[in-house]
């Protein structure tokens, strides 16, 4: 099967009432990317001639999201069958496969994409539809077989017979179409219905009454779950979840509580690397291989080298790259920082904005201050450099090879090869001090307190009688 001769259209217009939200729906995401993303993902991955998004007025935010698909402005939504004639002009004369898919059903697989397609091709179908198996089919249209198995119509569910309720094959929405026949296909749909709109599942029986033959294919459930709610939204997400743990499993990770790990949908992890419990990876994470994560550490924008321990409870920001057997221990923050191989920082420390060379031993409390209140500033330090515990090192400031910083140290100038700095007031021992120290403090402890008396009133001076003249 070729996919030379296919136009993907994706309606994406619908603003998302029940999502109780500013954002246009299909930009709301899961497993760090929009639904909009996941959806041209799975059309990208069938190489199609063309992808279109409809978008909605003032929806610029989706439009630039869809980049570099084109994009075509439904300008009212009057139902589906509007959404998809909204990109007449911009498919022109295209008379290969059209593909409709919706912006809000992040699960979609190309691999049944594929499916539909060879099902329609292989049929000649006028058009061909993906259906599903719901638990509860209520709100779903159902697809109405002819007695061949052909499909027959779909009906919504506002507009079905007791009959017609019973059937438990639902309509997806997704369709494949012979893009000969699609316009004038559309042209012929009536707004006649219980919502006044025009719906695109009406040419399905149009096209039967011409004719022409409809097909049908089943799909998953979850992969054709769209979202329409924040609860929906959840449960996306936790499909999403599943899906790419397993998905890292068989590529060799070890997950020892695979449904307290979340991972971004670009999360890369090597081969015999073990995660432990809540960990959570954000965006643009590549984890080398044999690397041990210990539980609840927090990962985003970063690069891990092989063999490498991160964790417990580390956190790791945009810019941070870890070179092969670099240790972070528990409590350590690592930002915007290149850690060369065999870097030690095992306790609660904070590297922002650094360089630090192989083999280094970072202690526990240690600071690079990069922040002035006004700039960012580099710390960079060399290989083999040891710094004691809780140490501050106010950027910029550069330690060279084999320098040793003593703990305590508020490192404000740049420290020499080899050097040991020492940057902390001068300790004073006053021997026997500690003694009369403890006995003073006790003596006035056992002293008897004075009671206090109470005062007696002042006497009352008496003024001199006036005498009379």
């Amino acid at each position: 099967m070729t996919e030379s001769s296919l136009a993907v259209l994706i309606l994406a217009a619908g603003k998302g009432t029940r999502m109780v939200s500013d954002r246009p729906k299909v930009m709301h995401e899961i497993a760090h990317r929009s639904l909009l993303h996941h959806v041209l993902e799975a059309a990208k991955a069938l190489q199609p001639e063309r992808v279109i998004v409809v978008v909605g007025p003032g929806m610029q935010d989706v439009a630039d999201e869809a980049l570099p698909a084109e994009t075509v402005v439904q300008a009212h939504q009057r139902g589906t069958g509007d959404a998809v004639n909204a990109a007449r002009d911009a498919l022109g004369s295209f008379d290969g496969d059209v593909l409709v898919l919706y912006g809000d059903t992040p699960l979609i697989a190309s691999a049944a994409l594929r499916r539909l397609l060879a099902e329609r091709r292989k049929h000649n179908a006028a058009v061909a539809v993906v259906g599903m198996r719901p638990t509860d089919p209520g709100v779903y249209g159902r697809l109405v077989l002819a007695a061949d198995g052909t499909l027959e119509a779909i009906v919504e569910a506002a507009d079905c017979t007791e009959a017609q309720r019973k059937i438990t094959l639902c309509n997806s929405g997704v369709m494949a179409i012979d893009g000969k026949r699609l316009f004038e296909l559309i042209a012929a749909i009536s707004d006649g219905n219980s919502k006044s709109e025009y719906y695109l599942t009406d040419i399905v029986a149009i096209a039967r009454e011409r004719g022409l033959r409809c097909a049908t294919i089943e799909a998953p459930v979850e992969e054709m779950m769209g979202v329409n709610s924040r609860a929906e939204l959840a449960h996306a997400e936790a499909a999403m979840q599943r899906r790419l743990r397993a998905k890292a499993m068989a590529a060799g990770v070890t997950f020892t509580a695979p449904e307290t790990v979340f991972l971004s949908v670009d999360t890369h992890i090597g081969k015999d690397s073990i995660v432990g419990p809540f960990v959570v990876f954000g965006p643009e994470v590549a984890v080398g291989q044999g690397v041990v994560i210990p539980a609840f550490s927090h990962i985003t924008g970063a690069t891990i080298g092989d063999h490498a321990i991160v964790g417990p409870f580390a956190r790791l920001r945009p810019g941070a790259v870890l070179a092969d057997n670099v240790h972070i221990g528990n409590f350590v923050e690592v930002k915007n920082s290149t850690l060369a191989e065999g870097v030690k920082a095992n306790h609660l420390a904070y590297l922002g904005d650094s360089s630090i060379g192989e083999r280094t031993n970072v202690g526990a409390g240690t600071i690079t201050c990069n922040y002035d209140g006004f700039a960012k500033h580099r710390t960079t330090i060399g290989r083999d450099v040891f710094i004691g515990t809780n140490a501050s090192l106010v950027a910029p400031v550069t330690i060279g090879d084999g320098a040793i910083i003593g703990a305590g140290s508020v490192i404000t100038a740049d420290v020499p090869a080899d050097a040991l700095a020492l940057g902390r007031g001068r300790q004073v021992v006053k021997k026997a001090r500690a003694k009369t120290w403890r006995a003073k403090h006790a003596s006035a402890k056992a002293a008897p307190k004075k009671k206090k008396t109470a005062k007696k009133p002042a006497k009352k001076i008496a003024k001199p009688k006036k005498r009379k003249r």
